[in-house]
């Protein structure tokens, strides 16, 4: 386990001044890097192996606390990998969640430490996954949940705050105060960057304050990829309102707007905003996963009660079986049907990996007669 009080890569920290000293000295380590890489920042917070890793806090190293965490953290994996934020209400993927620490390849454990609004310090625990990309896929083909495909694509966040003091931009060294929006595209699976907040970058305040989308992209430019997440930040009442605009390649995708009490989760929403526009048009289907439906399958290797109730079991089990029911049962094996979420395919991913039922090579998936059903061997 790792412990810090302070700075370092992949450490997060609390609010006050321990949060700004940990910023400056990013921002110094970012300013000392080459010319083209200074000018974007994406968020000190690393995300070690990318997509399937992910944070969440925990309140303890138990056994139960952890395995709590394994599922809140590949429910967090599956997101990013679908683009879905709500595909944990997907079906099967609840069934999925609850095996998750059969998927985990490696876990460690960080120490925040942070400082409360009376000046006390505060101590955080983040259990840290590394999920087996090779089993995650075969639940999401199995699932047949979607994918947003790699590597993805690093829009230009062109931001503007007006506190009451006049609308500015938020360049490179301003890093912090957009540290909400930064964070949350990580979590949804992408980054953002900012541009370095030159003077003639700061001069086109004013045409993202009137969302003139045909300007920013020409100041945009020299950056890459062609995308800007434009978006401009003020109060409105006792809160805070923020209006977004996504541009991919000179094409507006999406327009919205965004209001909280508190101005971090006002900002958050322009990377939600950005996250669904982006799926919307680059996610693909998994795979041949199947149709959902009622499918008739025969099971052999049933020679007693036991083996029957062992079968009966695993199948509950598995996340694509939504119901068994029994047609005939004969010399020649145990013919079931099974309603299924992502058709044999899908069942056929599923049980690959668990080692209990081998399929026949010589059935098909496709609509069999009643003597060429696709056969399971129970071992």
């Amino acid at each position: 386990m790792r412990q810090s009080s302070g700075c370092a890569v992949r450490w997060s920290v609390g609010t006050g001044w321990l949060a700004g000293l940990c910023l400056a000295l990013a921002l110094v380590l970012t300013l000392m890097a080459p010319v083209a890489q200074a000018q974007r920042v994406e968020g000190d917070r690393a995300v070690a192996s990318g997509i399937y890793e992910a944070e969440v806090p925990v309140n303890s190293q138990t056994d139960a606390e952890r395995n709590n965490g394994f599922a809140r953290a590949l429910a967090q994996v599956l997101a990013k990998i679908s683009g879905d934020r709500s595909a944990t209400g997907r079906p099967g993927v609840g069934q999925e969640l609850r095996r998750a620490k059969d998927y985990v390849a490696g876990y460690d454990y960080r120490q925040d430490q942070g400082v409360s609004s009376t000046g006390a310090p505060t101590f955080r625990t983040t259990l840290v996954v590394r999920f087996d990309q090779a089993k995650v896929d075969g639940v999401i083909g199995a699932l047949g949940l979607p994918i947003w495909p790699q590597p993805r694509p690093k829009p230009v966040l062109w931001l503007a705050i007006d506190d009451g003091k006049g609308p500015r931009l938020v360049g490179l060294s301003q890093g912090n105060a957009a540290r909400s929006v930064l964070d949350r595209a990580i979590e949804r699976g992408y980054r953002l960057g900012l541009p370095s907040g030159n003077a003639a970058e700061q001069a086109a305040v004013g045409a993202i304050w009137r969302g003139d989308t045909g300007s920013i992209a020409r100041v945009s430019a020299r950056y890459s990829p062609p995308m800007q997440l434009i978006g401009k930040l003020y109060r409105k009442g006792n809160g805070w309102k923020a209006d977004w605009i996504f541009v991919d390649n000179g094409r507006e995708l999406s327009k919205w707007s965004t209001e909280n009490a508190d101005a971090r989760a006002a900002m958050a929403g322009g990377a939600d905003g950005t996250a669904d526009a982006l799926i919307r048009r680059y996610a693909r289907s998994s795979g041949a996963s199947g149709p959902a439906g009622a499918y008739r399958v025969r099971f052999t290797g049933i020679d007693s009660a036991d083996d029957y109730i062992r079968l009966m079991g695993h199948l509950q089990d598995i996340s694509v079986v939504r119901k068994v029911r029994p047609i005939t049962a004969g010399a020649d094996g145990l013919v079931l049907e099974l309603d299924l979420i992502s058709g044999l395919p899908g069942f056929r991913k599923m049980i690959a990996s668990r080692g209990m039922l081998v399929g026949s090579e010589s059935a098909t998936d496709a609509e069999p007669d009643e003597s060429a059903l696709p056969t399971f061997d129970l071992r």
